[in-house]
């Protein structure tokens, strides 16, 4: 990646997350992904704070790993299967992690995508359910603990991995 490519990446990173669900609907949409689980998912699948960090992570890779596979014959896929992918797992487990979290929570994307009620997700049923005319809040704090729960038992068990990919990603 060059310096314009990296500054590219940053810039879009600034672009405010209001004014990119239109253009990313049209897109879905013209796909026939629209009112589905995949619309939901693949436009949030790669992000620009993701390639960044993936990218920071992976310019920790030694040179010499790679050269060495060269010398010894490699192909290119073979290296980035054998050699690079594997060094690249802690970036990519946090990366998964901090993805499935900020998915799990959002509510302005299902909002717009999910247009029939089998499709929502469950942040985007308690917001239906709380514009209701009677709210019932015991309800909604048992629902929303609900939604917190796999959050909190995911962090958990993978926090370990959390920790040791924000550590390594961006040491040279």
């Amino acid at each position: 990646m060059t310096a314009s490519t990296t500054v590219l990446t940053l810039a879009t990173v600034m672009i405010p997350l209001q004014v990119v669900p239109v253009p990313v609907y049209q897109v879905v949409a013209s796909h026939g992904l629209a009112k589905s689980s995949s619309g939901l998912v693949i436009p949030r699948a790669a992000t620009p704070t993701g390639v960044f960090l993936v990218r920071q992570h992976m310019l920790t890779i030694p040179d010499e790993l790679i050269e060495a596979a060269c010398i010894d014959g490699a192909s290119e896929w073979r290296i980035f299967w054998q050699v690079v992918l594997p060094l690249a797992g802690p970036a990519l487990e946090v990366l998964t992690i901090v993805s499935v979290i900020w998915l799990w929570n959002d509510v302005l994307w299902p909002l717009i995508v999910a247009q029939d009620e089998s499709t929502y997700t469950l942040s985007l049923a308690i917001t239906q359910f709380c514009s209701e005319l009677v709210v019932r809040c015991n309800l909604v704090l048992a629902m929303s603990v609900r939604s917190v729960l796999p959050v909190i038992v995911m962090f958990l068990f993978l926090q370990r991995h959390i920790v040791t990919g924000i550590a390594q990603t961006g040491i040279k």
